[in-house]
């Protein structure tokens, strides 16, 4: 069951990174479910070197730690994706 959390908070922090993120980001729906779980895996980690990772209550900087590492990775591994998909189809023709 920690499986099925992990892709669907992945898909929902990885919509949200590319909502928040100018332009287009051309990268499939598995690519934005796992750069939204690696975001969140470095969320927590952040939140667990500040000490915040459990709180009482809901852990909003927990979260928002989360966002931000998803909205970091986005950033990083689209147009890393967007370079790599240029050159399989240069090589193609």
């Amino acid at each position: 069951m920690s499986w099925l959390w992990a892709i669907i908070v992945g898909l929902v922090l990885g919509v949200l990174a590319r909502a928040i993120l100018p332009g287009k980001q051309d990268i499939p729906i598995w690519l934005t479910i796992i750069f939204g779980i690696i975001g969140s895996l470095l969320g927590n980690a952040v939140a667990g070197w500040m000490g915040v990772d459990d709180t009482d209550g809901i852990d909003w900087i927990r979260h928002l730690l989360q966002l931000a590492g998803a909205v970091l990775i986005v950033a990083l591994g689209a147009p890393l994706w967007a370079s790599v998909r240029r050159g399989k189809r240069s090589h193609s023709r």
